[in-house]
C-alpha cells in the first residue's frame, strides 16, 4: 500500500529541452506540419511511404486508426509526397470519348497524354467550325457540285494535317487509335458532304439548321478525363480524394435525358474518381461506403470486381441506354488505380467477417498509434504541430508552458502519465478555444488553456450536477463522513454522450447463516451485465479460496448497488463488494470517506480499470460540497497510478492533507487501511489470528456453520415427529 503524494497525481512534461519563447520560434518554411505529425505516426508513414510507392499491381493501402488521429490529412500528404517525386514517371493521362460512327450512340473511349484531351477536343471544334464555313459555301453556290470537289479537297487537306498535329510523339495504341478515328472521321464527313441538300436559303435559319446537325454533334469530343490541373500542380501521378463516394462519383455514369434529343450516347458519359485516379491513387473512407444504405455492399461488390479484374466499365444507372450490354462492352477500360481505405479498427474487422476476400486486395495495412510516448522528441513534434497549426489559423501562438498544458491534456485524454494521445483534432480544438481566452495577451500560456478546459468542463457539468445536488438533498444515500459496517462507497464512471464523469454509490453488504453462498441482488433481478456478474464469481470463488478448510461455506451474504436502477455492468467495484462483505463478516465498521475502485482477481490482485481520473474528481467534488475534513479520499490499483492525470484542485487538497489517494496491489492491504486493523495471514492450517480481519471473518463463518448445522437438525427432528 502507498499513500500517494502530490507529485504522483499529474504528468510532469517540462519541455526543458526545447529552446523556444512561443511557438512562432518553430516556423519553419510552412510545409513541416505534416512532418510534425508524422514524427508520432513514425511506423504508419513507414508502412505508407512502402505501400504508395509500390509500382506493381494489387498493392492497395489499408489504414486503421481511431478518428482524429489525422489519417486523412496524412495519408494525403504521402499520396502527394509520392506523386511528387522526381523519379516517378509520369502517368498522368487524359481521357477521351470520341464518336464510333457505326453506331453513333456507342463511345469509344481512347487514353491520352496529359493536356493531349483538351488539345483534341478544340482541334475536333475548330474543325468542326470549318465544316460549317465549307458547308455554308455550298448554300451560297448556285450549284451543288460547283463546290463539292474543292470542298473535299479541302477538308482532306485539314484531316492530314490534324491527323499529323494530333498523333504526334503519342505512344502505342494511342496513336493507332487515334489515326483511326480521324480516317474514319474524314471518311464519314466527305460521305456526308455528299449526300447533304443544303437549304434553299442562306438566312439566320438556315445557320442554324446548319449547327444543329446531328452529324456535327459526332464530331465532337467527349473529354472525361482533364489532368491539366494535376499537372500543373506538380504531380506525376493522379491524387484523388472521394469524400462522399456514390455509385456515380466512384464508377461514372451517363447523363439521363428528360425529353428526345439528338445528343449521341458517348457525349452524356461522366468519368467516375476511379477514372480520374487511373495511373495514380485514389483514397476513399470505409465508413463512408458502409453508411450508405441503399448502394454500400453494390459499392463495394462493385470495388472487388474492380480490384479483381483492373477493369471497370461505365454504366447506365438511370435506365435510359437503349443498348446497355453494347455500352458497358464499349466502355470497358483497364485501369491501374491504387485504393487507399481508411478505416476505424471496429469498422475494418465487422467488415472483414462479411468481406474478407475484399481485403485480400489490400496487403499493405498501415496502423495509426492511438498514443505515443511522452518524450522529447514527441513534445518538440507536438509544440511544432501548434506552430503550424497558429499559423493556418492566423491565432497568437503558445508560450512553452502553453504547449505543456496542451500536452497534459492529450496525456489526461489518455489517461496516461508516460505517454500521449495522437488525437490531432482533439489537439487543434483545444488550441483554438485556448486561442480564445488568450484576449489581447502577447502569447497563449498555460492560464489560458487551463481556462479553455475548466470552460468545456463546466459545458458538460450539467449531469454531475444534478446527481452531487441530489447527494447534498439527502435523495442519494451517500456519506462521507463516519464509519459504518458492512457499507462503502464504490465510483462509478457514467458517460453520456460528450459527457463523462465520477460518481460515488453506496455499496451494502448482509451476512447470515445459509447455504446459498454469495447473492448479487442486481444479478438476480437481471440489472448486471456480463461483466460485473464475472467480477462477482471472481470474489465469491476468492473468499471460498481464502476459508477453504470451511468450505463449502455456510453463508448467506447479500450485495447490492443502493439506489441504482439504471444497471451495472463492469467489475470495477469488486473490490468495494469485496470490502463490504468482509467488513459485514467481520463486524468490522468502514470509513466511510474513502471510496473505493478497483478489480480484483482470484489471487487478490488489484487490476487497474478505466475512468480512474473522472472517479477520483468525481467523488472529490462531492466530498467538496458535503466538506472536507482530512479523513476522504479515494482508493485504487497500484497499477492505475500511471494513469493519474488529476485536475489542480484536487492535487492542492492533497497538497494541504484534506483529502488522500492510497494505492493498493492487494485487497488485503485495501482492507487493513479501511478498517483500521491488521487483514492477517494464515497459517500452515490455514487459520488466521483471531485479531484480524480475517481471523474475526473466519470466527464468524465458522458460528455461522455450527448455527446452520444446528438448524438443519432442528429441521430434520421436527420433520420425523
Amino acid at each position: 500500500m502507498q499513500i500517494l503524494k502530490p507529485e504522483d497525481l499529474n504528468a510532469r512534461n517540462a519541455l526543458p529541452d526545447l529552446d523556444f519563447t512561443s511557438t512562432a520560434d518553430l516556423l519553419g518554411n510552412g510545409n513541416e506540419m505534416h512532418q510534425h505529425a508524422w514524427v508520432a505516426q513514425a511506423e504508419a508513414k513507414k508502412a505508407a511511404m512502402f505501400g504508395l510507392n509500390m509500382p506493381h499491381v494489387g498493392f492497395n493501402v489499408l489504414v486503421l486508426g481511431a478518428q482524429g488521429s489525422g489519417r486523412s490529412s496524412l495519408m494525403q500528404s504521402a499520396m502527394l509526397e509520392v506523386s511528387r517525386a522526381k523519379h516517378k514517371l509520369h502517368a498522368l493521362v487524359d481521357l477521351v470519348a470520341v464518336c464510333t460512327f457505326e453506331d453513333a450512340q456507342l463511345p469509344s473511349l481512347i487514353k491520352l497524354p496529359v493536356g493531349r484531351g483538351a488539345e483534341l477536343r478544340e482541334a475536333m471544334d475548330q474543325f468542326s467550325r470549318d465544316l460549317v464555313a465549307e458547308m455554308m459555301r455550298m448554300v451560297c453556290a448556285k450549284t451543288h457540285r460547283d463546290v463539292l470537289a474543292s470542298v473535299e479537297t479541302r477538308l482532306q487537306n485539314s484531316i492530314e494535317k490534324l491527323t499529323q498535329q494530333i498523333t504526334r510523339d503519342l505512344p502505342e495504341p494511342a496513336s493507332q487509335h487515334l489515326a483511326r478515328y480521324l480516317r474514319l472521321v474524314k471518311h464519314e464527313t466527305l460521305q456526308f458532304l455528299a449526300g447533304w441538300q443544303p437549304p434553299t436559303q442562306a438566312d439566320g435559319e438556315g445557320v442554324e439548321a446548319l449547327m444543329s446537325e446531328a452529324s456535327l454533334a459526332r464530331l465532337r469530343v467527349n473529354v472525361l478525363v482533364d489532368s491539366r490541373v494535376a499537372h500543373a500542380q506538380g504531380l506525376r501521378q493522379a491524387v484523388v480524394y472521394d469524400n462522399d463516394p456514390s455509385m456515380q462519383s466512384l464508377f461514372g455514369a451517363v447523363e439521363s435525358v428528360t425529353d428526345a434529343t439528338n445528343t449521341p450516347e458517348f457525349l452524356r458519359l461522366r468519368a467516375g474518381n476511379i477514372h480520374k485516379a487511373d495511373g495514380g491513387m485514389l483514397l476513399l473512407h470505409l465508413r463512408d461506403l458502409l453508411s450508405d444504405e441503399a448502394n454500400g455492399a453494390q459499392i463495394i461488390e462493385k470495388l472487388h470486381r474492380f480490384l479483381r479484374n483492373g477493369t471497370l466499365q461505365i454504366e447506365d444507372t438511370g435506365g435510359g441506354t437503349q443498348n446497355t450490354n453494347l455500352l458497358q462492352a464499349r466502355t470497358l477500360l483497364p485501369i491501374q488505380a491504387k485504393l487507399v481505405l481508411i478505416a476505424t479498427r471496429e469498422d475494418f474487422y465487422d467488415c472483414l467477417d462479411q468481406n474478407p476476400d475484399f481485403f485480400e486486395h489490400f496487403p499493405i495495412k498501415v496502423e495509426f498509434a492511438e498514443r505515443i510516448l511522452a518524450n522529447t522528441e514527441n513534445y518538440a513534434a507536438i509544440a511544432g504541430f501548434v506552430a503550424q497549426k497558429c499559423a493556418q489559423h492566423g491565432t497568437r501562438h503558445f508560450s512553452a508552458d502553453g504547449v505543456s498544458s496542451l500536452i497534459n491534456a492529450m496525456q489526461r485524454y489518455e489517461e496516461d502519465q508516460s505517454r500521449i494521445s495522437t488525437s490531432f483534432a482533439r489537439l487543434e480544438c483545444l488550441m483554438l478555444e485556448s486561442a480564445a481566452y488568450g484576449n489581447d495577451a502577447p502569447v497563449v500560456t498555460a492560464e489560458h488553456v487551463r481556462k479553455a478546459i475548466a470552460a468545456r468542463s463546466a459545458r458538460h457539468a450539467y449531469f454531475e450536477a444534478q446527481i452531487r445536488d441530489s447527494i447534498i438533498d439527502n435523495e442519494l444515500l451517500i456519506q462521507v463522513h463516519g464509519e459504518v459496517v458492512g457499507q462503502v462507497n464504490g465510483l462509478t464512471h457514467i458517460e453520456l454522450g460528450d459527457a463523462s464523469f465520477g460518481s460515488p454509490i453506496r455499496i451494502t453488504a448482509r451476512c447470515y447463516p445459509g447455504a446459498k453462498g454469495l447473492i448479487n441482488i442486481d444479478r438476480e433481478v437481471h440489472m448486471s451485465g456480463p461483466n460485473h456478474d464475472k467480477g462477482i464469481f471472481i470474489l465469491q470463488n476468492w473468499l471460498s479460496a481464502s476459508f477453504s478448510h470451511l468450505a463449502p461455506l455456510s453463508l448467506n451474504a447479500s450485495l447490492v448497488f443502493e439506489q441504482e436502477y439504471n444497471g451495472v455492468e463492469g467489475d470495477s467495484a469488486s473490490c468495494a463488494e469485496l470490502f463490504a462483505l468482509l467488513s459485514a463478516l467481520a463486524g468490522l465498521p468502514i470509513q466511510q470517506g474513502v471510496a473505493v475502485t478497483g478489480a480484483l482477481n482470484q489471487f487478490g490482485e488489484v487490476m487497474p480499470i478505466g475512468g480512474i481520473n473522472e472517479k477520483i474528481e468525481g467523488y472529490f467534488r462531492v466530498c467538496q460540497a458535503l466538506g472536507l475534513d482530512g479523513k476522504q479520499g479515494v482508493m485504487i490499483p497500484k497499477r492505475n497510478q500511471q494513469h493519474l492525470i488529476l485536475d489542480a484542485s484536487v492535487i492542492e487538497a492533497v497538497e494541504a492533507g484534506k483529502f488522500t489517494i492510497i494505492a493498493i496491489d492487494h485487497v488485503l492491504e485495501g482492507v487493513a487501511y479501511l478498517t483500521g486493523q491488521a487483514a492477517g495471514t494464515p497459517d500452515h492450517s490455514g487459520n488466521y489470528a483471531s485479531n484480524t480481519v480475517m481471523g474475526r471473518a473466519q470466527a464468524m463463518l465458522a458460528q455461522y456453520r455450527t448455527t446452520f448445522e444446528s438448524n438443519q437438525q432442528r429441521r430434520s427432528h421436527s420433520a420425523a415427529s
